[in-house]
C-alpha cells in the first residue's frame, strides 16, 4: 500500500496504536464494571487520536517514513482500531450490558443501536480518517518547512 507493507505501517504506528487499544478497553471495562458515564468519559480515544495525528504528521517525516501518501493508512488504521473498540461496546450493549459507547449521551442521539454500529463501521471509518489525514498532512507540511531533513531510514 503506497510503497509499504501493512506491517511496515503497523510497526511504525504501534506505540499510539497500543495506546489507544489501553484506554478504550479500560474505557469499556471501567463503564461495564459501573463507573458513571462522566467519569468514564475522562478516557478518551479521541484525544488519542487526534494526539497520534500530529505526531504521525512529525514522525513520518523526521523519522524517514514517507509523505503525505503514507499518512492515510496510518491514519485508517488507526480509526479501523478506534472503530472496532467502539462497535464493541455497542454489541455488549445490545445484548443486555449497557456501557458508555451506548449511552445517549455519547451516540449522537440515535435511538436504535444498530444503525449506530453502521455509523461507526462506515461514516465513522471514512469521515475521520479523512480529517486525520487532513490534520496529519498540514502538520508534516509545518514539519518540513521547519526542520532538517530526516536521516535516511
Amino acid at each position: 500500500m503506497f510503497g509499504k507493507r501493512v506491517s511496515e505501517y503497523l510497526g511504525f504506528q504501534k506505540v499510539p496504536l497500543a495506546i489507544l487499544a489501553v484506554v478504550g478497553l479500560a474505557r469499556l471495562g471501567l463503564s461495564l464494571a459501573g463507573t458513571p458515564d462522566k467519569t468514564v468519559a475522562w478516557l478518551s480515544m479521541n484525544v488519542v487520536t487526534w494526539a497520534a495525528a500530529f505526531y504521525y504528521g512529525v514522525a513520518v517525516h523526521t523519522r524517514g517514513f514517507g509523505s503525505y501518501r503514507q499518512i492515510l493508512p496510518l491514519a485508517f488504521f488507526q480509526m479501523v482500531l478506534q472503530q472496532v473498540i467502539a462497535v464493541a461496546g455497542i454489541l455488549l450493549a445490545i445484548a443486555g450490558l449497557p456501557n458508555v459507547f451506548a449511552a445517549p449521551e455519547f451516540s449522537m442521539g440515535v435511538q436504535n443501536q444498530w444503525i449506530h454500529l453502521l455509523a461507526h463501521l462506515t461514516i465513522g471509518i471514512v469521515v475521520p480518517t479523512l480529517m486525520l489525514w487532513g490534520v496529519a498532512s498540514l502538520v508534516l507540511l509545518i514539519t518540513r518547512k521547519v526542520s532538517r531533513r530526516p536521516a535516511v531510514a
